[in-house]
């Protein structure tokens, strides 16, 4: 058997502790690109009930915040940048447990299972699950496509 490991790769607290404050100031980027993307939709003050402004919102909910880690990658070839999607995927997997534990009544989701419960929720524009008072796309769906297009764009803007 062989001795403990250490998985630091020679890094101080002080370095480990500046990259996770880097990590976690990357993922407030890509949430407040998401703010951005989303206010600018409420100024144009779509209908509530219409699919063609969420459909824009989800696209640009990844797009945006895209092309905002593209330019910052760019200028401060910083890779930690490129692991936002992890925060996305811990976000959509916490949001995930949260709705399979929300109770189903008389309403549109009354004998959903779980795969349908999450489909709904988080995927279905014109037939939603009318869980987490409709706000599924925000929290399961834009919030986590922030992150990962975030990530991906951080990727493309890195010097190989």
């Amino acid at each position: 058997m062989t001795g403990p490991q250490d998985i630091t790769q020679g890094k101080s607290v002080g370095d480990l502790g500046r990259e996770a404050f880097t990590f976690l100031t990357h993922t407030f980027v890509a949430l407040v690109l998401l703010g951005a993307v989303i206010f600018g939709m409420t100024m144009n003050h779509p209908d509530p009930d219409a699919v063609n402004p969420k459909l824009l919102t989800t696209v640009l909910a990844f797009i945006v915040p895209m092309v905002g880690g593209f330019l910052i990658a760019r200028r401060q070839q910083n890779d930690i940048a490129s692991y936002v999607w992890i925060s996305g995927v811990v976000v959509f997997a916490v949001i995930c447990v949260w709705v399979l534990d929300l109770p189903t009544g008389n309403g549109l989701c009354e004998n959903c299972g779980a795969v349908d419960k999450l489909w709904r929720t988080f995927f279905s524009i014109q037939n939603g699950s009318g869980l987490m008072a409709g706000n599924g796309l925000l929290f399961g769906t834009w919030i986590p496509f922030s992150m990962i297009g975030y990530a991906v764009g951080a990727r493309f803007g890195l010097d190989s």
